[in-house]
């Protein structure tokens, strides 16, 4: 359904540090420049950071999460460490196992620099 993802930043070079970082820990290469934008390319699609095209402050999303998978709960808890030692803000519980239905996900929740919420996921089964 989805081709790829694409957030605003007020600065990009720091946004390509906090982002290479953190997805790094889930198995990411570092992202690719180009112009005002950087790049995320995996088999599973593509998350990108770009200042706005319009010149006006990037602004988050108000109610609008990205979401990340993980390939463990080990994974997801290098991931949420990561984000808070090079910048991120915490939000929501506490990393967790959280249930929907008879679903359980391992989850954490981050704000970036630019105030994005991010959040990382791992199916538990």
């Amino acid at each position: 359904m989805f081709s790829h993802i694409m957030i605003g930043t007020n600065d990009l070079d720091a946004a390509k540090s906090f982002y290479d970082k953190l997805l790094g820990t889930l198995g990411v290469a570092p992202a690719v420049v180009d112009r005002h934008r950087i790049f995320y390319r995996t088999k599973t699609g593509t998350f990108a950071v770009s200042k706005p095209i319009n010149g006006e402050p990037a602004t988050a999303a108000n109610g609008g999460t990205i979401g990340f998978l993980a390939k463990s709960k080990e994974e997801a808890d290098a991931w949420h460490a990561t984000g808070v030692a090079i910048g991120a803000t915490p939000c929501e519980d506490p990393p967790g196992i959280r249930a929907m239905g008879e679903r359980k996900l391992y989850l954490a929740y981050l704000r970036d620099p630019d105030g994005n919420k991010l959040c990382v996921m791992h199916p538990m089964g």
